[in-house]
C-alpha cells in the first residue's frame, strides 16, 4: 500500500526559486526553468517512487522529472512542463494508480517562524557557510519559516517570492524531519512573505 505524504502543485515557478530548485544538488535530472509549472510527490515506503514516476511519465511523456530520490523512507519525486494541462493529466494518473485523492495527503503543519531585524555579522557569516542559494548581507532582516512535512517548503518559498519578488531567497530545505525557508530583505517585504507562505499552507487540505 503506498502512502502518499505530499502531492504538491506548484505553479508559475518564480526566478530565484526555479534557479534554486534547477542546482545540481536539487534538478539530478532536467533543470526547471522560471514560468513552468511542476508537481512534487513524496510517498512511502519510499521505492514506490518509481511506481509513481511510471504513471506520470507514461500519462504525460513531454513531462521533465527534474528530481527522482528515495530517502531511508520516503521517496520524492518533481515534474516539471511548459504546459499546466500536463502536470494535470500526471497528477491525475498518479492519484488513480495508487488509488488515491489529493486530499489524503498530508496537512502541512507550521512548526515556527521569525523575522530577525538587522541581522549581525556574525550571524550572517555563520549562516552563509551552510546557504545553498544566495549570500546574506549583515543588516538586512531574514525571515526564518519552518513546517513540515519538509516538501511543503517550496510552495512556501515559490509564494513568498511571488508575494515579495525584491527579497532575496537565501536557502530553501526541503528534505529531512521538516521543511525551512531562510528569505532576507526589508522587514516589510518579509512580512509579505511570511502572510504568504502562511495562507499557502493553510489552503493546502489533508489529512
Amino acid at each position: 500500500m503506498t502512502e502518499l505524504r505530499v502531492y504538491l502543485p506548484i505553479h508559475d515557478l518564480q526566478p530565484q526559486f526555479a534557479a534554486w530548485l534547477s542546482t545540481p544538488t536539487r534538478a539530478r535530472g532536467y533543470p526547471p526553468f522560471a514560468g513552468q509549472h511542476s508537481l512534487i510527490i513524496e510517498v512511502a515506503p519510499a521505492l514506490a517512487i518509481h511506481r509513481i514516476a511510471d504513471l506520470a511519465l507514461k500519462a504525460a511523456p513531454d513531462m521533465e522529472p527534474g528530481l527522482l530520490f528515495t530517502e531511508r523512507q520516503f521517496g520524492l519525486l518533481e515534474l516539471h512542463s511548459d504546459d499546466p494541462a500536463e502536470v494535470d493529466a500526471a497528477g491525475k494518473a498518479i492519484l488513480k494508480g495508487i488509488g488515491q485523492k489529493e486530499t489524503e495527503q498530508l496537512a502541512p503543519k507550521v512548526l515556527f517562524h521569525d523575522i530577525i531585524e538587522d541581522l549581525s555579522d556574525q550571524h550572517a557569516i555563520i549562516l552563509n557557510r551552510s546557504r545553498d542559494a544566495s549570500i546574506l548581507v549583515p543588516g538586512v532582516s531574514l525571515l526564518i519559516y519552518e513546517m513540515a512535512p519538509a516538501l511543503f517548503a517550496c510552495v512556501g518559498a515559490n509564494e513568498a517570492e511571488k508575494a515579495a519578488p525584491n527579497a532575496v531567497i537565501n536557502d530553501v530545505q526541503m528534505m529531512g524531519a521538516s521543511g525551512r525557508i531562510f528569505m532576507s530583505g526589508t522587514t516589510s517585504e518579509l512580512e509579505a512573505a511570511r502572510d504568504a507562505i502562511t495562507k499557502a499552507l493553510e489552503q493546502v487540505k489533508g489529512r
